[in-house]
């Protein structure tokens, strides 16, 4: 069972104690993408979720150089207690002189098999100089993530506020429906990136991108830059709009990526581009 501890692009929450249980009780595990919230403000582990990936590329990563990833293990799927279900890992690999994973490695068993397959085999990993880069990104993470916050909850609560927006999805927001649910897994604050629709169509919301200077209307998200995205008009152009609804794009969704600029600049860049 997959999620994301925060959803792109509507920012919708996971509850993951809750798919844990459901997970368990099926004898699948739950891995969970911490993309958006990053081990600074959220632990999987600590709900019961088995796996976590990442994609480095964005707040790890901080300023959108190198394309990555990282598949994170806990060791604590018992692989072995449903082997009917996973026999690529329970069963002798022939690619590998014939042992089994769970034998061989115990707990290390799915990361082996990853570091073996995915890595030795196929390729998956990064070139030296992208995870020095990525390094790099990392040492200041622990830096950048309040500040994300910290502008996205002001930008949020400015947005909530204009008449010209229908609505908002920020789980910072007490009006949020998935509020209480950000408070239990992340406290300490979420992400910076907000989902919103515009009181007009969908060309008004492409007209309100045209007119921001200082924000980048850019397919990327979360890193240092304050970055806009509307997917009806860009990545889902292909879509009408009753496909953009079914996949669970909203016509009028903007994701804002709010950077760790000053946030008087931000706020003042969006309203100049409302008006």
């Amino acid at each position: 069972m997959f999620g994301e501890t925060i959803s792109n692009p509507s920012i919708d929450v996971l509850d993951i104690e809750k798919f844990a249980r459901i997970a368990h009780k099926h004898g699948v595990p739950l891995i969970v993408d911490n993309t958006f919230a990053t081990p600074i403000n959220c632990r999987p582990f600590e709900w019961g979720a088995d796996i976590v990936t990442h994609s480095t590329t964005k707040y790890m990563d901080g300023h959108a150089t190198s394309v990555g990833g990282a598949i994170v293990d806990s060791g604590n799927f018992d692989w072995e207690a449903h082997a009917d279900k996973f026999p690529g890992l329970t069963q002798p690999d022939e690619s590998y002189h014939g042992l089994t994973y769970t034998k061989a490695f115990g707990k290390m068993a799915y990361m082996t098999k990853a570091t073996a397959q995915l890595m030795r085999d196929l390729g998956s990993i990064q070139s030296p100089q992208n995870a020095f880069l990525l390094n790099l990104g990392l040492e200041t993470l622990h830096l950048r993530m309040p500040r994300h916050c910290e502008n996205a909850q002001k930008v949020a609560e400015w947005l909530e506020a204009n008449p010209k927006v229908k609505w908002v999805n920020y789980c910072g927001l007490k009006s949020s429906k998935y509020y209480d649910l950000a408070q239990k897994y992340m406290p300490n604050g979420s992400c910076g990136v907000i989902a919103f629709g515009l009181n007009g169509t969908r060309e008004e919301a492409i007209e309100f991108m045209d007119r921001l200077k200082f924000i980048c209307i850019v397919t990327h998200v979360a890193d240092a830059r304050t970055c806009v995205l509307h997917p009806a008009s860009h990545t889902h152009r292909q879509l009408t709009d009753e496909q953009l609804r079914e996949a669970g794009v909203a016509p009028d969704l903007i994701r804002l990526s709010v950077g760790i600029e000053n946030v008087s600049d931000i706020i003042a860049d969006i309203e100049q581009a409302l008006q």
